[in-house]
């Protein structure tokens, strides 16, 4: 029995890998009112059994001195960590993200320690292969599947924004958040946009004050990839800030921001194979063997907006001898979830609320949580806070409320199960009948029905004109047989 084969060769994601390591910077001992960690990694490598990456996290911490002056520290660590697994190799390339996911302070004598539990995640990308039947001396059913093939992009560019506040001294810490909300493939380029969240905390005088920005953004990534109705997924990064603040007539003040941007991206071209999924021989039993392929690529791309409010659950009380300064902070976890009514996009809003009381200035931590109705099955979820406010009605009760800007990116798969070799066995039994008649198995449809009777499809179909696929139960196959006289 003869047979042909042919090789897929493609380039997509293999797996995905996550590791946490923690970050720790020390400072003087101080009363801290707020403390933040942003960390930028700088570069990820596969090797043998491991992924190894590093960068820097930058802590920032404000406090009152024993004057109950506010005072404001920075500091810059450098780090190196690894994700461990046995089946990266150094041929891999990888892609990682990384985010702060908490933050704990320690005193040691007159040191205070900050440490950043950094969460990385990990995606490794590689070439996937097989082997799939393509031709041979076998009756073949044929069927295209398709899969994706990945391209990697990457890319910097600049934003910047001049805003007007309401009063603003020194800049004491800053905060940004990426959320893209576009992502767009056409004439070898990968265009992102999107807008960042700039958070800043600001002195007004001898007091505390918050605000936030929306500051648009614009890429556009090269890649030849990215031709008209491909699909791709993109990480945006802030790696660098420059801040400038202008005093202006009437108390007012010109906030100057110069943010530096970073993408990497992976653009999902989708192919077509047309192999063979199944196959039979007329004359003998037939092992076969399937090779199975799974390939990750990106659908839809999905925002919208929600109001959300509620009680909201602290660190530590306050009461109406408390004054709210400022809000700083927000941001939020969420993932998606499936329920009794649906998916939903579960999650929690947090921030750290500055209160003034009696003994001077204190950070509470605040988190709102919420659940947002949604229509997606698998996506990567996305979700920007926007102007979080706090307000205490009832003493010992914060009211919060925010707007969530969600962008949901749709996870799609390309599945192939391919005959990938056949091996041929026994000859089967002969049927020496000029005609038969077959009781076919109801819902059998026009392939599963010729391999049962050991005949092409076309040779079925020939037989019986009138036959509907699939087949109702009472119905009659007949299968007519060639017969020659001996002799002639």
């Amino acid at each position: 029995m003869n047979t042909q084969t042919e090789t897929f060769r493609g380039y997509g994601k293999l797996f995905s890998l996550a590791a946490q390591t923690a970050v720790e910077c020390r400072f003087p001992e101080a009363s801290v009112l707020t403390a933040y960690a942003s960390v930028y990694l700088t570069g990820a490598e596969a090797g043998s059994g491991e992924v190894r990456y590093y960068g820097r996290a930058l802590f920032s911490i404000v406090y009152e001195d024993t004057e109950r002056r506010v005072c404001r520290a920075e500091k810059g660590v450098e780090f190196t960590a690894s994700a461990k697994d046995g089946r990266v190799v150094p041929a891999h390339t990888v892609r990682a993200r990384a985010q702060t996911e908490n933050l704990s302070l320690r005193r040691e004598g007159a040191s205070l320690f900050v440490t950043a539990l950094i969460g990385t995640d990990v995606a490794v990308f590689g070439e996937q292969s097989f082997d799939y039947l393509a031709d041979g001396d076998l009756v073949c059913r044929r069927e295209p599947v398709n899969l994706f093939c990945a391209h990697l992009a990457q890319g910097a560019s600049e934003t910047e924004d001049d805003f007007e506040v309401d009063g603003a001294g020194d800049i004491l810490q800053h905060a940004e958040t990426v959320h893209l909300t576009r992502a767009a493939c056409g004439g070898g380029l990968l265009t992102l946009e999107g807008e960042v969240s700039l958070g800043l905390l600001a002195l007004r005088g001898d007091g505390l004050v918050s605000f936030e920005r929306l500051v648009p953004f614009r890429m556009e990534l090269p890649s030849e990839a990215a031709q008209a109705g491909c699909r791709a997924a993109a990480e945006v990064t802030v790696p660098e800030v420059r801040l400038g603040v202008e005093a202006e007539d009437g108390g007012n003040a010109r906030i100057h921001a110069e943010l530096a941007l970073k993408a990497e991206a992976v653009v999902y071209e989708e192919v077509s194979v047309s192999g063979v999924t199944d196959a039979f021989s007329r004359t003998h039993r037939v092992a076969l063997v399937y090779a199975d392929s799974r390939s990750e690529g990106a659908g839809e791309t999905t925002a919208f907006s929600e109001r959300v409010s509620g009680r909201a659950a602290l660190s530590s009380p306050v009461n109406f001898s408390d004054t709210l300064e400022a809000v700083v902070f927000s941001r939020a976890e969420a993932n998606l979830m499936r329920g009794n009514n649906g998916m939903h996009v579960e999650g929690v809003a947090l921030a750290t609320l500055l209160v003034k009381g009696a003994e001077g200035r204190r950070g509470v931590e605040m988190s709102l949580p919420f659940s947002v109705p949604v229509q997606a099955s698998d996506a990567a979820v996305s979700v920007l806070v926007c102007g979080m406010s706090a307000r205490q009605k009832e003493e010992g009760v914060i009211d919060a409320e925010a707007t969530l800007k969600f962008t949901l990116t749709e996870r799609i798969f390309g599945e192939a199960r391919l005959v990938s070799s056949a091996e041929e066995g026994e000859l089967l039994p002969v049927n020496d009948s000029a005609v038969s008649v077959y009781v076919p198995r109801a819902g059998d449809g026009l392939w599963e029905l010729s391999k049962r009777l050991g005949k092409s499809p076309d040779e079925v179909a020939a037989s019986n004109p009138g036959l509907e696929f699939p087949v109702r139960e009472g119905q009659r196959v007949i299968i007519y047989r060639k017969k020659t006289l001996e002799g002639r």
